[in-house]
Formats: C-alpha cells, sequence, structure tokens
C-alpha cells in the first residue's frame, strides 16, 4: 500500500511539474507575441494615398478604414479640417433611398465615378461621428424641423430625409401642387420634417414684362415671406438656406419704396448689389423668429453660402464640373465673394444670438463654406437628368449619396451639443 500511495504522489507531482510548465511556455509566447505585434504596430508605416492635382501639386492623406469614432472634445472647431480617405461608403444608396429626386440621382443619370463617396470630413482637433439615424430620431423625438429657403436647403433635407429612412420609412403627409411644400413625418419616433421654399426669404414677387416672365423679383425686404413665418409657430428646430436667387437682376423695396436694385442698370435706381440685398433679408428673417409671440423656444440654424464650382465658362457659356475627387486649398482661387458672402450672413446670424439669449432662442452657424470650397466633384454636373437642358452642368446642387450628407452630421452633432 505505502509503494503504491508513494506511486500515486510521484505520478500527481510529474503531472502538477508537466501543468506548470505548459503554463509558463503559454505565458512565455502570449507576452512574445504581445510584444512582437506591438512593436509592428508602433513601426509599421500608415498607408498612404497619394494624388497629384492639375497643378502637379502632391495631395497626400491617409487612407481610414471602419474603426469607431471617438470625440477628443465637444467644444472643438468642427468646421476646420480636411477631408480624408474613408472605406465606408454612404449609409444609403440611390436605390436605397426611394425619395431622392431625380434630378439629384446622379448614378441613375449616368455618373460612373463613385470615388467621390469615399471621403469623410475630420475636424482638426476630434471626430465627427459617422451620421446615426437612430441617435437623431431618439434626440428629436417629438420635435418638428423645418428646412426654409432655397433648393440648396431642400437638398440637405432630401439628404436628411434619405439617412433617417434607413431605420424608419417616413409618411409624406402634405405636399403642394407645384411641390414647394412639402410635410413627413416619422410616426414611430414623434418627428416631423418640414421643407418651405422661399428663395428670398422675404416677400418676393416676379417682375413681368409684355406679359412675359423675365427671372427677376420685386424684394419687399422688410416683410418676410408668409409662406414660411405663418408656421414659425409649429416649429422647434429651423435651418435656413439662401444667396443664390440674389444675383439676379432684383429690384428692392422697404415700406413698399423702392429703394435700389441689383444689376438692373436702370437710371435713376442705385444698384446696391447682391451683398446689401442678402444682409436685409437675413436680418429680417432672423428678427422674425425673435419677436415672434405665439413661438416655442427655436434652435435655428443658418447655414453658410453653399459654393458653386462651374469651370471654364458659366452655367449658360459651357462651364462645367467634371473632377472625381476633392482639391486642395492652393487650388481655391478668385473666391472672394463667397467668404463676403458668408461673413454677411455670419454676421446677421451673432447679432440675432445676442437678442435669442432674452427670448430663449438659440442661434448657431452651419458653416459648410470652407469645407464644401475643396469638393467640386460632389455635384451632379452633365448628370441631372434635365431633358430640356441637355449640354448644361448643375455645379450648383449635390448629388445623393454624396458630400452634402456631411451637413447633416454637422448638425447631428451640433443638436447633440
Amino acid at each position: 500500500m505505502a509503494s503504491a500511495s508513494h506511486s500515486r504522489n510521484h505520478i500527481f507531482k510529474k503531472e502538477r511539474l508537466k501543468n506548470l510548465f505548459n503554463a509558463a511556455s503559454v505565458l512565455f509566447y502570449t507576452v512574445f507575441f504581445t510584444v512582437l505585434f506591438s512593436f509592428y504596430l508602433l513601426y509599421h508605416p500608415r498607408s498612404t494615398v497619394n494624388y497629384t492635382t492639375n497643378i502637379n501639386q502632391e495631395y497626400n492623406q491617409t487612407t481610414v478604414f471602419t474603426q469607431p469614432y471617438k470625440n477628443d472634445s465637444r467644444s472643438c472647431n468642427l468646421f476646420k479640417g480636411q477631408w480624408i480617405l474613408d472605406e465606408r461608403g454612404s449609409l444609403y444608396t440611390n436605390f436605397s433611398c426611394k425619395t431622392i429626386p431625380y434630378k439629384r440621382n446622379c448614378f441613375l443619370n449616368g455618373r460612373e465615378d463613385r470615388d467621390f463617396l469615399h471621403w469623410r470630413w475630420k475636424p482638426d482637433q476630434c471626430e465627427l461621428p459617422r451620421f446615426s439615424p437612430e441617435t437623431f430620431l431618439s434626440t428629436l423625438r417629438g420635435k418638428k424641423m423645418a428646412f426654409i429657403g432655397d433648393s440648396i436647403g431642400r437638398n440637405q433635407m432630401e439628404s436628411l430625409l434619405c439617412l433617417l429612412s434607413t431605420v424608419e420609412t417616413p409618411k409624406e403627409v402634405y405636399k403642394d401642387a407645384e411641390d414647394l411644400f412639402r410635410t413627413w413625418e416619422f410616426s414611430k419616433h414623434n418627428f416631423t420634417l418640414m421643407a418651405f421654399w422661399s428663395q428670398f426669404l422675404v416677400t418676393a414677387t416676379e417682375r413681368v414684362f409684355n406679359g412675359s416672365a423675365t427671372g427677376g423679383f420685386d424684394l419687399q425686404l422688410d416683410k418676410v415671406d408668409q409662406n414660411w413665418s405663418k408656421k414659425l409657430h409649429l416649429m422647434d428646430y429651423v435651418i435656413f438656406s439662401d444667396a443664390h436667387w440674389f444675383f439676379r437682376q432684383n429690384y428692392l423695396y422697404e415700406s413698399n419704396n423702392l429703394i435700389g436694385c441689383v444689376y438692373c442698370q436702370a437710371p435713376n435706381v442705385t444698384d446696391l448689389g447682391p451683398s446689401f440685398a442678402i444682409k436685409s433679408a437675413f436680418q429680417a428673417a432672423f428678427k422674425e423668429i425673435n419677436m415672434c409671440k405665439n413661438c416655442k423656444k427655436i434652435f435655428a440654424f443658418l447655414r453658410t453660402f453653399s459654393p458653386s464650382h462651374f469651370e471654364n465658362g458659366t452655367w449658360n457659356t459651357g462651364g462645367g464640373c467634371n473632377r472625381t475627387r476633392p482639391i486642395v486649398r492652393e487650388e481655391v482661387v478668385g473666391r472672394d465673394s463667397d467668404w463676403e458672402f458668408k461673413n454677411i450672413q455670419v454676421e446677421q446670424i451673432e447679432m440675432a444670438r445676442k437678442i435669442g439669449e432674452y427670448k430663449g432662442n438659440r442661434f448657431e452657424i452651419l458653416d459648410i463654406t470652407e469645407i464644401m470650397v475643396i469638393r467640386p466633384d460632389g455635384h451632379p454636373g452633365l448628370y441631372w437628368g434635365n431633358p430640356w437642358m441637355k449640354g448644361y452642368s448643375d455645379c450648383i446642387h449635390w448629388c445623393l449619396p454624396g458630400p452634402i450628407d456631411t451637413w447633416n452630421e454637422l448638425l447631428l452633432e451640433m443638436i447633440k451639443r
């Protein structure tokens, strides 16, 4: 018995030594490969993609692969940064989103390149999270949001509609005969999205000569457009978009008196230029919000001037936009008017913000001008499917999907802040 017991103890000791040796071996190899992999991560070069622009400047961007985003600071400037490559495309496609207007559906109209979808905006000091439709709808549950202004504002609203439809199919509850005013509801989240066409924000009447529309307007700069202002009491969030329509031959009025014009060249009428008209229109719109007596506390955004990118001519002299990737800032020339119009808009909303603090309203700037001036690749160009305008390029609006989707990533981040 003693001999058998001794034998068993000897076996158990050998097993324990064997287990300890195996455990030590596993630990050794784990540490060894961990250290080896760490050195690989530290010293392996990051992959880069180099492009050469048409002025022979090197365009270096880091290729970005799928990884979770982390915000370094909720107070960083979202609008100073760069476009960097991202392997992911848009959250939606031109087939998955059923509400894309035909004129913005660039792929359906023949555009073949898709590289322009694989860039994301990276602020210098933080990350801009990828758009989360779930977060947007849960944050704005029970709220109403309105896009007020021109077709660029409608363009952004259509982008938002596509992004949100990836989690809930919206129901259109109103559309007027001319498709100027539309309302969509996301019933599961009790969220309402509205679009109000108002190309000048103020009252405008098209001028007629010999029974034909001239394309120019009489603008009442001190009277806001009632089509949107009478619905203001329903709104929680408002995004204003306007500027491009002011570059026409318009006549300007205050208190029903003619005070000047834009590009009219009429005798005894002072040409005040588009800047004056833009300033007055935004001033009137923001004043309407702060003076509204029956309104809720309104969160108003100004989306700054959206640059066009006609090259080698204007829209009616053969100008086009055929680029397929972003440009570098050194290529941005002749843009003084873009910055001027943006600065005018910003000045007006800053003034409104000071007054709004006492009224409980909030005014913020969705500053996309500098971000988009280097994205000439995002326009429909010739691929906008207008049978009456064949050969003409649309270098003002933006393809869906496309870089305009970034505007709504910025919008959500600002709402969250």
